[in-house]
C-alpha cells in the first residue's frame, strides 16, 4: 500500500446530473464476482489508520469483455466507512460509461443511517495523464440513495477507442478520491426545540419551493399581509391560495413539527407530477407573487407585494453628438445578476449600470436626427424595502448545446451599499435622501449540477446574528461563515491530515453555493420585521387550525396507544340496508362505514356489550355477535356466532376466524331478532343444521337491487318452503313466481348461479353468510324491455361497468364529459358512444389517446384504430388502471389517416427571405417526388418550370437530398427538418469539372482549451467551377445572400473537415480543397462563412434542436 496524499482534483465542469443509479436503473445494487484474474486494487491514504479522505485505485482487466450490467469494486474504508465503486461498462441506459460511488454495507446499517462525503470518480488516460477525465461532487448518503454519481460519465465511443488512451491492453483504470465528513443525526433532532422554528416536508422534489416559502414566511410584513387576506370558513384550503398560505403561515408559527405542503400544492392547481419535477426557485417566486398581487386586488393589503418588492430603473440612450435623449422607466421585483465574470455583487452591479457605446455598424436612430453615436446604459430610480438578487449560476452553453451551472467563487457582503461612490447605481431624478443600505436576510443555496441537485436556505429571521438553515423538514443553528463564505462557491481545500507526505492539497470544486439573496433596506428594518401575532389570524381560521391540530394530536394520542386498544367494527341489518343497492352492490357491508368502537383490550367482552346496548338501544340479552371470515373465492361473510366462552373472555383474546395474527380490529355482525312487535327479542338458539341466509331483491325494470333481510333454514329444507316468507320480504303476493340465484362470488369475474328450488339447501352447498338474490320470473315479452332481465346480467353489467372522464387532446386538464361504458366494451362500441355523445355521424373520425398516470399526462403515442381490443386495455399503463382517456376529432376517418403519412416541409422561398411550415398528407407508398408535386400546388414559385428538391437538415447542416423515388413511409420528421427549395439554374448544367459543395455558417468559441465550431442559420450548396478563385466565390456569395458591403467585408472563409477550420486566401483555388464528389460525410466537409449571428432566429428553428428542459412552472388557480 503507497501511503500518499491524493494529488489536487482538476475542475470539470459538471454538465450532467447527478444520481443515484437506481433512479435509472431498476433493480437494486447487488454484489458482483469481480472479474477473474483481477489485478488487487490499491489505496492510497496518509499515514493514519483511518484518514478522512483517501485515494482507491481500480484497475479492471479484460474490460471489453465484461459480459455484465454492472461491476462493483473491492470494498475500501475511508472515514470508518466502508465505500465502492459501481460501473456500467456498457452504459446505464445511455451511451455513455456510468459510474457511481456505493456505500458497500448499506444492507445492514440501522435505520436512519446518514453520511456525507466529497469525493471524485476518474478514468485515467494511461498514454497522457493530463487527459485524464475526472468528475467531482458531494452528497448525503442514506438508505434511499445509498450511491450517487454519474450516470453519463464520459462517451463510450471514447472510452472504447484504443487511441485515446482510457482502455490500454484492454484494462481501465479508474479512481475514487473521496473525502468523509461528520454528520449529525437527521433523525433525532428537534427543530422547534432546538431553534424555535420548524421545516417544510419534501414531496418528491419540492426542497425548491420549501426554501423561497420559508424565505417568505420569515419576511414577517409579508406574512401578516397574507393573513389579512379575506377568506372565509367555507373556503377549502386545496382551492384557495390565499386560504392555503395562510393555514401553511399558521403552522409554521405554532406547529411543533414540521408542516406538510400538500395543500398548498393542490391550490395551485399541480398534481404529484409537479411536485416531483424540480422547478426553478426564480420563477415560481414570480408566478406565485403575480399570483398572490392578482387575490389581493380590491382587498385592505391590495399593493403590498409593489410596495415590498417592487422597485424601478431607467433605460437610456444618450446621443454624443446631438442634444437628443431617450429613457423608459422600467419596474422590477427582483435583479438577476452575472455571477460569470464578476468577483462579488458590487462588480454585478457595475456590470449592470455599465455603459455601452452604440458606435459604427450599431449606431442609433435618434428621431429628426438619423444614425448617431450614443451611450446606452441603465440607471436605478429607486430600490425596494426587500431587495431579491437572482444569481445568474445557470447560463446556456452555445458551443456544447446544453445548459451549464457557473460554480465560480462569488462573494456578497452582510451589508450591501447601493449609494457607494456618490450614489453611481442612481439615475438623476432619484431620490437622494433615502439611503440605500442593505442588511442580507437570507441566502437560497442550490447545492448539485445543471440538470437537479438540492435547495436550502439561510435566514436570520431577525435579523440577528444567529443564521438557521432551514433544509426541508430539519432547521439548524449555523454561524456566519456558514452561511455566507462557504456559499461563495469556487474550489475547496480539504485540510491535510498528514501534510509531511506531500504538500499537494486535496482540492474539490464546491458544488453548493448562492443562488438567491434576500436584502432589507435598514431604514425599513422596523417597518418589515414587524410582530405577527394570533390578532392577526382571522378568528375562523385560528378556529380551523386549532381544530385541525386537535384533531391531528388526538390521532398522534390514538396512534401511541393503538397496541392497547382493539378497534370492533359493528355491522348490523340497518347498515345492510343503507349500503345494498346504492354504495355496494357485492357481499353485504363495507366495514368502514359502520359503527366502531374502540375497546380496551383487557376489557371483558361483556363490558363491551354494554357499551353496544347504550349506542343501539339493543339489551345484552337479546345481542348475538357473529364472526365474519374471508373465504377462498375473496368474498367476506358471516360465519359463525361467537360460543358463551368466547364472550367470556377479554376483547383481547378474540380473533376473527380468518385473521390468526393480528387483533387490532375485530369486525362483528351483530344480529338482533324481532319479535311479532318489531321489539328485540331473544335469539334461537342455533343449531348444526340451523343456517343463516341473507336475501337481495332485485327489480330489472328499476335496475336496482336492495337487502330484504335474513332467515334461518334448515339444511334439509327446500327453497320452495321459503317462498311465500320471500314473496312477504319483497312485498309481493304470496303466490308470487320468483327465480332465486346464489351469489357465490365477483372477483375476477361475476359467478351467480341459478337456485333449484326443488333441490335441499344443503344439496345446494348453502351455509351460514350465503347470500341469495331473488326476483320475479321474467316474462317474455316483459323481459325484452329490460337492459339486464335477470340477477346475473345485471351483477355482471355492475362488476363491469366503468365510468371514464373524457377529455379534448387540445385541453389535457380539464374533464370535459363522463361517459358510462363496460370494461368489455370494444373498441368500435367506445368510439360510436363518444361519438354519439359529440352528435358526431362518422365514430371512425375520433381518435383516442390513454392516460399516463404518473406523468399525468396523455401518452405520446394515440390509440391506434381498433389498437386495443377492449375498454380495459385503452385504461390501463403498467399495474394501474385509470379512468381518463383524451379524445380528439379528425377531418378524415383514422383508418384512412393511418394509411397517410403526414410530413412537416419547411419551404424556403428563391427570392423572398421567407420559411413557410406545409402540412403534406400522403399515402405511406407515396415518393418524395409526389411529396415534391403536392408541394407546388400549395407555394408560390419563382416561375412556373421551376423544379424542386426535398432536403434532410440537421444542426444546420444539408444530410442528404431525398431521391425523388424514395418511399416516405420511412422519412423522420421529428427529428430532422425537410426542407423544400427551388434548384437553382446554374446546378442544372454542372460541368464536369464543376462541384456542388456544402456552404454552412459557423462561429469559433474556445471552451475547455479546444476550439468548437458551432453552426448555424441556413446551410446551401454552392457551384464552385475549376480554377475558380475565393474571390470569384465570395461575390456570388455575397449576392446569393443580399450581405451589406461592411458586413460582408469583416466575414472569414475556411475549408472545414470533420470540424477542424482552414482559413483560405482571397487567391486560393477553391475547387482544390473539394476534391472527391460524391462522398458519403459529405456535410462534414464545408465550405465555411464565418460570421457572428445576428439573423432573426426563424420560428421552426426551435425545431432543430430538441431539448427538454424543465417544465415551466404553472399555477392554475
Amino acid at each position: 500500500m503507497t501511503l500518499l496524499t491524493p494529488p489536487p482534483i482538476d475542475q470539470t465542469e459538471d454538465d450532467e446530473m447527478l444520481v443515484p443509479h437506481a433512479d435509472f436503473a431498476p433493480e437494486g445494487p447487488q454484489p458482483m464476482e469481480v472479474a477473474s484474474g483481477e489485478p488487487p486494487n490499491t489505496v492510497e491514504t496518509q499515514a493514519v489508520d483511518d484518514p478522512p479522505s483517501a485515494r482507491f485505485t481500480w484497475t479492471i482487466e479484460n474490460f471489453s469483455k465484461l459480459n455484465v450490467k454492472k461491476q462493483y469494486s473491492e470494498v475500501f474504508l475511508v472515514g470508518g466507512y466502508k465505500w465502492r465503486v459501481l460501473i456500467f461498462p456498457k452504459g446505464n441506459n445511455v451511451d455513455h460509461l456510468s459510474m457511481y460511488l456505493d456505500v458497500a454495507d448499506s444492507g445492514n446499517l440501522p435505520y436512519g443511517w446518514s453520511r456525507y462525503a466529497q469525493f471524485s470518480l476518474s478514468v485515467v488516460n494511461q498514454i497522457q495523464n493530463k487527459y485524464t477525465i475526472r468528475k467531482d461532487t458531494q452528497h448525503q448518503f442514506n438508505s434511499r440513495e445509498s450511491d450517487w454519481g454519474f450516470t453519463s460519465f464520459m462517451p463510450l465511443s471514447e472510452l472504447y477507442d484504443p487511441g485515446r488512451g482510457y482502455l490500454v491492453n484492454d484494462t481501465c483504470i479508474v479512481e475514487a478520491d473521496v473525502a468523509v465528513r461528520r454528520v449529525v443525526d437527521y433523525w433525532s433532532h428537534d427543530s422547534k426545540k432546538e431553534t424555535g422554528y420548524v421545516g417544510l416536508k419534501n414531496q418528491g422534489a419540492t426542497c425548491y419551493m420549501n426554501s423561497l416559502l420559508q424565505t417568505l414566511y420569515h419576511i414577517p410584513y409579508f406574512r401578516k399581509a397574507v393573513y389579512h387576506m379575506p377568506t372565509t370558513e367555507n373556503d377549502n384550503p386545496s382551492g384557495s391560495i390565499p386560504l392555503a398560505l395562510q393555514s401553511l403561515f399558521y403552522k409554521l408559527q405554532y406547529s411543533d413539527t414540521s408542516v406538510a405542503t400538500k395543500e398548498l400544492t393542490k391550490s395551485f392547481g399541480w398534481d404529484t407530477y409537479d411536485s416531483f419535477m424540480q422547478h426553478d426557485v426564480q420563477e415560481l417566486n414570480r408566478v406565485l407573487c403575480e399570483k398572490l398581487e392578482d387575490k389581493m386586488k380590491g382587498t385592505v393589503v391590495e399593493g403590498t407585494i409593489q410596495q415590498l418588492f417592487e422597485g424601478h430603473h431607467m433605460n437610456y440612450i444618450e446621443c454624443i453628438n446631438v442634444d437628443y435623449k431617450s429613457t423608459r422607466k422600467e419596474s422590477f421585483y427582483d435583479l438577476q445578476l452575472d455571477v460569470k465574470g464578476c468577483k462579488d455583487i458590487y462588480a454585478s452591479f457595475d456590470k449592470y449600470v455599465e455603459v455601452e457605446r452604440l458606435e459604427g455598424d450599431n449606431k442609433y436612430h435618434a428621431e429628426q436626427y438619423g444614425l448617431q453615436d450614443a451611450r446606452k446604459g441603465v440607471l436605478f430610480i429607486d430600490f425596494p424595502p426587500v431587495l431579491q438578487l437572482q444569481l445568474k449560476r445557470f447560463e446556456y452553453d452555445f458551443v456544447r448545446d446544453t445548459m451549464v451551472k457557473i460554480n465560480d467563487r462569488y462573494e456578497f457582503p452582510l451589508q450591501l451599499d447601493l449609494d457607494r461612490e456618490n450614489g453611481k447605481y442612481l439615475s438623476p431624478e432619484a431620490d437622494r435622501s433615502v439611503r440605500n443600505l442593505y442588511t442580507l436576510h437570507s441566502v437560497l443555496v442550490h447545492s448539485g449540477g445543471v440538470h437537479g441537485g438540492h435547495y436550502y436556505a439561510y435566514i436570520r429571521p431577525t435579523l440577528s446574528d444567529q443564521w438557521l438553515k432551514f433544509d426541508d423538514e430539519r432547521v439548524t443553528k449555523e454561524d456566519m461563515k456558514r452561511a455566507l463564505e462557504e456559499q461563495y462557491g469556487g474550489e475547496e481545500e480539504l485540510p491535510q491530515t498528514n501534510p509531511g507526505f506531500n504538500n499537494s492539497p486535496f482540492k474539490f470544486t464546491k458544488y453548493s453555493n448562492a443562488y438567491m439573496l434576500v436584502y432589507i433596506r435598514e431604514s425599513d428594518k422596523e417597518k418589515i420585521i414587524c410582530n405577527v401575532d394570533e390578532k392577526d389570524i382571522a378568528e375562523h381560521l385560528r378556529i380551523r387550525l386549532k381544530k385541525e391540530q386537535e384533531e391531528k394530536e388526538q390521532k398522534r394520542k390514538e396512534k401511541a396507544e393503538a397496541h392497547l386498544y382493539t378497534i370492533i367494527k359493528v355491522a348490523r341489518d340497518e347498515d345492510l340496508v343503507e349500503q345494498i343497492g346504492k354504495e355496494i352492490h357485492f357481499d353485504l357491508v363495507d366495514h368502514e362505514k359502520v359503527r366502531h368502537f374502540r375497546i380496551q383490550k383487557q376489557l371483558p367482552f361483556n363490558t363491551f356489550k354494554e357499551e353496544v346496548a347504550k349506542e343501539f338501544g339493543i339489551p345484552v340479552q337479546f345481542q348475538r355477535f357473529w364472526l365474519w371470515a374471508k373465504r377462498q373465492n375473496h368474498t367476506y361473510r358471516p360465519n359463525r356466532p361467537l360460543t358463551p366462552q368466547e364472550e367470556a373472555q377479554s376483547v383481547g383474546q378474540l380473533r376473527e376466524v380468518s385473521n390468526k395474527a393480528n387483533n387490532a380490529e375485530l369486525k362483528l355482525f351483530l344480529e338482533v331478532e324481532l319479535g311479532l312487535d318489531m321489539q328485540p327479542i331473544p335469539p334461537l338458539e342455533k343449531t348444526k343444521e340451523d343456517i343463516l341466509l341473507f336475501f337481495k331483491l332485485y327489480d330489472p325494470i328499476e335496475e336496482k337491487l336492495r337487502y330484504v333481510g335474513r332467515l334461518f333454514v334448515k339444511g334439509n329444507g327446500k327453497p320452495m318452503e321459503i317462498l311465500k316468507k320471500l314473496n312477504e320480504m319483497a312485498g309481493f303476493a304470496p303466490d308470487e313466481e320468483i327465480e332465486l340465484f346464489e351469489e357465490i362470488k365477483f372477483e375476477p369475474s361475476v359467478m351467480c348461479e341459478h337456485i333449484d328450488k326443488k333441490l335441499s339447501f344443503r344439496g345446494s352447498q348453502l351455509e351460514d353468510g350465503d347470500i341469495i338474490c331473488f326476483q320475479k320470473c321474467p316474462q317474455g315479452q316483459n323481459s325484452e324491455e329490460c337492459r339486464y332481465p335477470t340477477v346475473p346480467a345485471f351483477l355482471d353489467y355492475v362488476h363491469n361497468r366503468q365510468v371514464v372522464r373524457f377529455r379534448s387532446l387540445e385541453k389535457p386538464k380539464e374533464d370535459e364529459f363522463c361517459l358510462e361504458l363496460s370494461k368489455h366494451n370494444n373498441y368500435d362500441e367506445v368510439v360510436e358512444s363518444v361519438a354519439r355523445h359529440l352528435g358526431l355521424d362518422d365514430p371512425s373520425k375520433i381518435r383516442l389517446t390513454s392516460h399516463n398516470c404518473y406523468s399525468q399526462q396523455p401518452k405520446p403515442q394515440p390509440i391506434k384504430y381498433r389498437g386495443a381490443e377492449r375498454l380495459t386495455d385503452m385504461l390501463v399503463h403498467y399495474n394501474q388502471i385509470s379512468d381518463i382517456l383524451y379524445y380528439e376529432v379528425l377531418d378524415i376517418p383514422l383508418p384512412e389517416l393511418q394509411g397517410l403519412k403526414t410530413l412537416k416541409v419547411a419551404f424556403h422561398h428563391a427570392t423572398k427571405d421567407e420559411v413557410v411550415i406545409h402540412t403534406i398528407r400522403l399515402p405511406k407508398q407515396s415518393t418524395v417526388g409526389d411529396v415534391i408535386s403536392d408541394l407546388k400546388t400549395k407555394v408560390e414559385l419563382s416561375h412556373p418550370d421551376a423544379e424542386l428538391r426535398l432536403l434532410e437538415v440537421f444542426y444546420h447542416k444539408i444530410y442528404k437530398i431525398f431521391p425523388q423515388q424514395e418511399k416516405i413511409e420511412n422519412i423522420n420528421d421529428q427529428y430532422w427538418t425537410l426542407r423544400a427549395e427551388e434548384i437553382p439554374e446554374e446546378e442544372k448544367n454542372l460541368g464536369p469539372h464543376d462541384r456542388l459543395i456544402h456552404v454552412y455558417h459557423f462561429m469559433k468559441d474556445t471552451a475547455q482549451n479546444q476550439v468548437q465550431v458551432q453552426n448555424f442559420g441556413d446551410p446551401f450548396f454552392l457551384v464552385i467551377h475549376e480554377g475558380e478563385t475565393l474571390t470569384e466565390v465570395k461575390k456570388r456569395i455575397q449576392k446569393k445572400l443580399h450581405v451589406p458591403d461592411e458586413e460582408f467585408s469583416k466575414w472569414k472563409f475556411a475549408f472545414l473537415s470533420l470540424g477542424r477550420p482552414e482559413y483560405l486566401q482571397d487567391s486560393d483555388i477553391v475547387s482544390s480543397r473539394f476534391q472527391r464528389r460524391d462522398v458519403y460525410g459529405a456535410w462534414e466537409q464545408y465550405l465555411g462563412l464565418e460570421h457572428s449571428d445576428n439573423a432573426p432566429k426563424r420560428s421552426y428553428a426551435a425545431n432543430q434542436n430538441r431539448h427538454t428542459f424543465e417544465k415551466p412552472v404553472r399555477i392554475y388557480n
